[in-house]
């Protein structure tokens, strides 16, 4: 009889553990050998033991096992499995160790032994509990101790992982001995398909998270999204035996990764313990990055595109703190003296350190740099030269403290920089090159020529070579990454016949994966757009003539930010946040409206207010810009407009509180802020592409199990132009192809025609500069190119060189750090042109567009929804531009024409309803059904003797009874009243103050 395939549960249960007894040398223990009482296998506890710590043993056999095991029970309830494994228990007067670590160098034969000694097993089948028969399908023992448990399921038989997840969640009772908080280090529901794990069990609030490849197993091509790809040589989840339960990666998780750590909350001062293990991307983008390292040395670059919801922070603690350790390929020395770590948010500076000390398994290991206890220079170079392993501070902080560092002996440097961009890649970057740069470059320094000093300021600007780079962002410029991406080694050639290279990130988390995996919301859905609709008019008899496009753009911000065009959005939003929102999240939601300046900002906190105190809303609204602001001859700043009880000036502290449920801001936490109670964001301003990836990321942060959605209500931006913005950093985001450095030579050449500047003039200059003279002998080189700029160039061809010469400067400063070849002319010019274009200034060219807001008059403003939408993106890689090098330049010439025309074909543009039938539209809504509302007795009796509230809400319902015999005699009305809620709340608004207005004409007062 033929012998088919074993496609049941248990089929698969036996496959794992064959792969980790014949592959990896597990052990394989059963039931029978399990110590309820003290949730162990004391055989081989006490095997272990007796082979590594003889004397230990025989001391524990003098004193008696149970004393001993009564002992361990204790601390594995207070500490956890991990602490316990890595410190071992003092017993009496020895240390009883309990696993040997892996050795970071082979060549120490003696810990290699050590290690080789722990043994790990699995035992199938479990019967973990004195209360009931119940059964783990496979636990995995460290020495005796239970580290991990593992439920699995077989879609072939009919069940899945989430009927694992399930089991754990009813049928595991968290008060189980093996499943109380980090007893094991992690429990895993797995099928051939998925895995998920969670470190604490809780019945059904337990939480699991995915623990799977993602589509694209971390490369920046291919398939995106989550779960696994096909294995064409085996299961699906292959890698969960295969790579994380093997020996050495078990060993290096329990050494490196896993950890209890502590949480305080700041209101309640509470402590909250939490047992991290690693999610699948964070394990294999370390250990890549790692090896990596280990195997190519110094001087290399790693860009690692994690989007948020990544656990990026975790990320770069583990990296940092495994860095400072990690040995070159011949075991005998360490990579790196000291790892920098640079945060461009002052936020998670101190969140990031705590990250790192947390995982850091000696004290002393992490210098955090803060103002407290000295100052930030003296602190940081105290430091470097204690040797300090890793260094965290903020890419704010790092450029005071460089110039301190230029005397510190040659050391070699791993540096991480969390939220990799531009910001990093000027001034800032070439003086940190500089500074870190290996200094031991010969004996005795030698008097220095010009040429050399030259070519020091051209090596300032390279990537130190003593050192590699480390850089995280979920979205990576052009700049970041050319500066910090794999350049493939395959080729393409462009429109022009030119070779050109790709770069890509060296490992990527998508933003598809992180949404689908429910880290992240998707605030792309539930996409609200609103159109204005305004109509201007003249206030002048005159029809004087103005620039079209400046007076269109002066047009638009002018209506926008009209304080009664503010007064109608707030409207809008408070309305939409009291009847859709405030309900979500546990009743907790919380919104953030976008606006375009701090004096639009101003006029929001202002309506919002107003508004709110009309409706007796109990919420408040918090206002968020920088420094001060004169608006209407009255100076604001956000302390006194907000008048915080408490914490003054701390507003991510004061929008906790549950009163607080809008935050405007104005340029103020669009990046970088963190609070999961955002559910809707109301946007007044242009946001265009990392801007608005960043700015709308403020809505995506999870709140399980409450928050499930988020909402956007759009007033300036199309839904095309978001998902354009978005369409980069939803997979991979990839450069097309590297800066072209012969751009700049052509910017050269386009430049020197102009003779602003010559040879002779730059270098005369640059050799003065270079040797330190006085800035007398400076200035009047670079005033006679000033001079020659303003009196002998037009204003178009001032306007053209400016553009040219600033366009180099930012070209140059950035491609100096990545070219192959040193410039001594580019370098020379960069300085020249560095002092020069300050001093180059423009005539203010003319306001063709002067006066016409003197000129017009806002007739009439009204918002109206335009469309609700999912904005869908393609899971494809998205393409990025390298830097542009301009070498055009000049202005376009004004087109003119009357204002009567321009309010023409503004009011086109923007307009009003346009109705089939105006007049009769007009007059049933202005008077006949006003008048059908005022016969009406009861309404009239409400108005007369209710308070304001409840008579509004009796005119509303009546208005809307009377609103549904126009279903069939006037479609467009009632289709209009029905489907645009603004209009409809406008509407309600406009018949019950006519209504007010009557009841007066009759001399009552309501």
């Amino acid at each position: 009889m033929s012998t088919f395939t074993d496609t049941s549960e248990k089929g698969f249960q036996k496959y794992i553990v064959n792969e980790l007894v014949e592959e990896n040398k597990f052990r394989e223990s059963v039931s029978n050998d399990f110590d309820k009482e003290f949730c162990i296998n004391p055989k081989q506890l006490w095997e272990f033991v007796k082979e590594t710590q003889p004397e230990t043993y025989e001391m524990i056999q003098r004193k008696g096992e149970r004393s001993f095991l009564v002992r361990l029970d204790e601390k594995l309830r207070k500490l956890g499995v991990i602490e316990v494994l890595r410190k071992g228990i003092k017993h009496f007067d020895k240390t009883v160790n309990l696993f040997y670590r892996q050795p970071a160098s082979n060549y120490n034969a003696k810990d290699l032994d050590k290690f080789k000694a722990n043994i790990f097993s699995v035992t199938q089948e479990l019967v973990y509990s004195s209360d009931n028969a119940n059964r783990l399908d496979l636990t995995i023992f460290l020495n005796g101790l239970p580290i991990i448990t593992c439920e699995l399921k077989n879609p072939l038989s009919g069940q899945t992982v989430h009927n694992g997840i399930r089991q754990y969640q009813n049928d595991r009772d968290p008060k189980e001995k093996i499943f109380t908080f980090a007893r094991c280090m992690v429990h895993f529901a797995a099928d051939t398909e998925l895995v998920f794990m969670t470190t604490h069990l809780n019945h059904k609030k337990t939480f699991f998270l995915p623990f799977n490849k993602g589509l694209n197993e971390g490369k920046p091509t291919g398939n995106f999204g989550a779960g696994n790809p096909i294995n064409p040589t085996g299961l699906k989840t292959h890698y969960l035996w295969e790579e994380v339960l093997t020996k050495q990666s078990l060993a290096n998780i329990i050494d490196k990764f896993a950890q209890v750590v502590e949480e305080t909350d700041e209101e309640t001062k509470k402590v909250k313990r939490m047992m991290i293990f690693p999610r699948y991307h964070q394990l294999t983008a370390v250990r890549q990055i790692l090896a990596h390292a280990k195997s190519n040395g110094l001087g290399n670059k790693y860009l690692i595109q994690h989007s948020a919801g990544s656990g990026k922070s975790k990320s770069i603690a583990w990296l940092a703190h495994q860095l400072h350790g990690l040995f070159d390929t011949s075991g005998e020395n360490h990579l790196f003296d000291s790892v920098i770590v640079i945060t461009d948010r002052i936020v998670l500076d101190k969140q990031l350190s705590e990250d790192i000390k947390q995982f850091s398994p000696k004290r002393g290991i992490v210098e955090h740099i803060t103002n407290v206890g000295g100052s930030k220079t003296s602190q940081l170079k105290e430091a470097l030269a204690n040797r300090k392993k890793v260094i965290v501070c903020t890419v704010q902080t790092f450029p005071f403290l460089l110039d301190e560092m230029a005397d510190m002996p040659a050391m070699q440097f791993g540096i991480i920089i969390d939220e990799a961009h531009s910001g990093q890649s000027g001034q800032t970057s070439s003086k940190m090159n500089a500074v870190l740069a290996d200094k031991h470059k010969g004996e005795e320094p030698e008097e220095k020529t010009l040429e050399d000093k030259i070519n020091e300021l051209i090596e300032s600007r390279k990537m130190i070579t003593n050192g590699s780079y480390f850089a995280f962002t979920a979205t990576p410029k052009n700049k970041t990454l050319e500066t910090f991406g794999v350049k493939s080694e395959e080729t393409y050639i462009d429109d022009d016949g030119e070779i050109k290279h790709k770069f890509y990130a060296f490992h990527v988390y998508s933003m598809k994966q992180a949404i689908e995996e429910e880290f992240i919301l998707d605030v792309l859905k539930n996409y609200t757009t609103y159109n204005s609709f305004y109509k201007l008019i003249k206030a002048v008899e005159e029809n004087p003539e103005f620039d079209t496009k400046q007076a269109q753009k002066k047009l638009r911000a002018y209506v926008e930010g009209h304080e009664f065009a503010i007064a109608e959005k707030a409207k809008i939003m408070i309305d939409h946040f009291h009847r859709d929102v405030r309900q979500l999240i546990n009743g907790e939601a919380k919104a953030m409206i976008v606006t375009k300046s701090i004096e639009a900002a101003i006029k929001y906190k202002q309506a919002f207010d107003s508004y709110l105190k009309e409706i007796k809303s109990p919420y408040k609204a918090i206002v968020a810009f920088s420094g001060s602001k004169t608006v209407n001859g009255v100076d604001y700043n956000e302390v006194d407009m907000n008048s915080f009880k408490t914490f003054k000036t701390n507003i991510p502290k004061n929008f906790k509180r549950n009163e607080y449920r809008f935050l405007i801001v104005a340029e103020k936490y669009q990046t970088g802020f963190d609070e999961p109670m955002l559910h809707t964001m109301y946007v007044d301003k242009k946001l265009a592409d990392v801007q608005a990836v960043q700015t709308l990321s403020r809505l995506n942060r999870a709140k399980k199990p409450y928050k499930k959605d988020t909402f956007v209500l759009d007033f300036f931006n199309d839904a095309e132009d978001i998902q354009a913005a978005f369409k980069p950093y939803y997979t991979a985001t990839i450069l097309s192809e590297e800066t072209n450095p012969n751009k700049l030579n052509d910017l050269v050449d386009s430049m020197e025609v102009f003779e602003v500047y010559s040879e002779y003039q730059i270098d005369d200059f640059f050799e003065k500069y270079i040797q330190g003279e006085d800035r007398t002998k400076l200035d009047p080189i670079i005033d006679k190119s000033a001079d020659f700029f303003k009196n002998d160039l037009s204003k178009d061809q001032q306007i053209d060189f400016k553009a040219k010469a600033k366009s180099f400067l930012r070209v140059y400063s950035y491609l100096g750090k990545i070219l192959d070849f040193n410039s001594q002319d580019w370098e020379k010019l960069f300085w020249y042109l560095k002092y020069l274009v300050p001093k180059l200034y423009i005539e203010q060219t003319d306001d063709l567009a002067e006066g016409i807001l003197e000129s017009i008059d806002m007739d009439s403003y009204r918002p109206s929804k335009e469309t609700t939408q999912n904005i869908v993106l393609e899971p494809e890689p998205g393409e990025v531009a390298p830097i542009p090098v301009q070498v055009g330049g000049g202005k376009s010439e004004p087109e003119l024409d009357t204002l009567e025309n321009i309010l023409s074909a503004f009011n086109q543009r923007f307009g009003d309803i346009e109705w089939s039938d105006k007049d009769k539209v007009r007059q049933i809504l202005t008077k006949q059904l006003p008048d059908e509302m005022k016969a009406n007795k009861e309404i009239m009796d409400a108005i007369q003797h209710s308070d304001k509230q409840n008579a509004k809400i009796s005119s509303d319902r009546k208005l809307e009874e009377l609103m549904q015999q126009y279903l069939f005699s006037q479609t467009e009305i009632f289709k209009k009243f029905t489907t645009d809620k603004d209009f409809q709340r406008r509407y309600k608004e406009f018949v019950f103050d006519t209504l007010i207005d009557a009841n007066k004409q009759a001399g009552v007062n309501p």
